[in-house]
């Protein structure tokens, strides 16, 4: 389910409600990125137990720890996001290295490599999610349901030109997702996104 873009002083108000410790607030926030981070543990564990339970944990961290998340540096979305990313990637390294070390198959480079891979994996949905619907919408087409730039056009009511532009910045966003210098990292999501 997308979310309309949430406004910079909805993210303050937010932040200022937990902060006085409003139950109703973390029911709001929960409401609102629940999906949303559930979906990126998943994507990065790749196990539905997992994932419950790293939403669990990102929502406590937020309860027990409002003051964490600063509005003055970027969305509140962005900071659950990486919140979401960096549990989710210390449990997989967690349940790797610990698979290793009873022996299980594989190489420390392995683990990497999954990890790397999950990441990428997971910023991209993210990037996707989070990109404003004109743009997943033209990317959505042209990738589901097999639509080129003109087919596009026609589907979503603009000029061919329009179709280009939108599925071109999309892209571009899209090709973030590698930007990654270690698993763990924080989403860099600039202003575009």
């Amino acid at each position: 389910m997308a979310h309309r873009d949430v406004p910079p002083r909805w993210d303050r108000k937010m932040q200022q409600r937990l902060a006085r410790g409003e139950a109703a607030a973390l029911g709001e926030l929960y409401d609102r990125f629940a999906s949303l981070v559930h979906g990126l543990a998943h994507r990065v564990v790749g196990d539905e137990h997992a994932a419950d339970a790293i939403t669990r944990d990102v929502f406590a961290h937020v309860w027990e720890h409002p003051d964490a998340y600063d509005p003055r540096q970027g969305p509140l979305r962005t900071w659950l996001a990486t919140l979401t990313n960096g549990l989710a990637v210390q449990r997989l390294r967690t349940t790797g290295t610990a698979a290793l070390a009873r022996g299980g198959p594989g190489t420390t480079e392995d683990l990497e490599r999954t990890l790397r891979h999950a990441f990428v994996a997971a910023r991209a949905d993210y990037i996707v999610q989070s990109m404003p619907a004109p743009l997943r919408a033209a990317l959505e087409l042209a990738y589901f349901q097999r639509r080129d730039y003109h087919q596009t056009a026609v589907d979503l009511g603009v000029t061919d030109d329009e179709a280009r532009r939108r599925l071109r910045l999309g892209l571009q966003l899209l090709a973030t997702a590698h930007d990654t210098e270690a698993p763990g990292a924080p989403p860099r999501m600039g202003g575009a996104a």
